[in-house]
């Protein structure tokens, strides 16, 4: 029987009750329809995982008891920061999932010129809470204990100022250049635009900052396939897959 992984932003210690969080709560009831007495894990996202039981079931609520704790780490020895300018639709919470899953460090959406969607106040507040979700479901899925930082939208130039990283590339399908020869890489960044791509004063703006072009090859990739095959390389070379 699979043991479903629950996040919570609770601090946890061993021994502990815990009534969860209400959506964590209804999945838990309403969806799995679980009962007490069923094992589950736990994370915070801070770091490792904890087994708890189900203690107590309500109409509204969950109680677990806290158990052992293991110190589970799945991340990569890669530090990987996701720059993409913000797409449309579900293409977004696409290259979010799967860019947890494959273990990216930090995601920071970003403001481009060619950037479609609009985000302010009270909207961009609930798109960011929706990405967050994301966030947090992948990594139930996937196993990992420690969650991708989610930056607020930025405007490209405002990143480009401030990101650091050993190597930093941004996508280019009009150059030929692929990945360095280095063996050991302790963090990179990478650069996407979104639906259209980013234009060409983008890309050199982005060169003067010091980030190498990527070519993925002889085709044009969909938004929401070139940050997936660009971070699989790089996972690949210099990461864990």
């Amino acid at each position: 029987m699979r043991i479903p992984r629950i996040y919570t932003s609770y601090s946890l210690t061993v021994g502990q009750s815990l009534v969860l969080e209400d959506a964590a709560a209804h999945y838990l009831g309403k969806v799995l329809r679980m009962q007490p007495g069923r094992e589950l894990v736990l994370f915070n996202g801070q770091g490792g995982e904890f087994q708890a039981q189900i203690t107590d079931m309500g109409k509204k609520q969950v109680t677990l008891a806290i158990g052992e704790f293991s110190a589970t780490d799945r991340e990569s020895p890669l530090q990987l920061e996701l720059a993409i300018g913000i797409s449309r639709g579900e293409r977004m919470d696409w290259v979010l999932q799967k860019a947890t899953e494959l273990g990216v460090t930090r995601i920071t959406p970003l403001l481009t010129e060619r950037t479609e969607v609009k985000l302010a106040g009270e909207r961009q507040d609930k798109k960011v809470q929706h990405w967050q979700q994301i966030l947090i479901s992948a990594c139930e899925q996937c196993q990992r204990n420690t969650l991708p930082l989610l930056s607020e939208p930025r405007d490209l130039d405002d990143w480009l100022a401030q990101v650091d990283a050993q190597h930093k590339f941004v996508l280019h399908h009009r150059d030929s250049s692929g990945l360095p020869d280095d063996t050991t890489v302790a963090s990179v960044a990478l650069l996407i635009g979104p639906e259209g791509g980013l234009s060409d004063h983008e890309i050199e703006r982005a060169r003067v900052k010091g980030f190498a072009p990527l070519t993925l090859g002889p085709r044009v990739l969909r938004t929401e396939t070139a940050p997936i095959a660009a971070i699989s390389l790089v996972q690949y070379r210099w990461g864990d897959l």
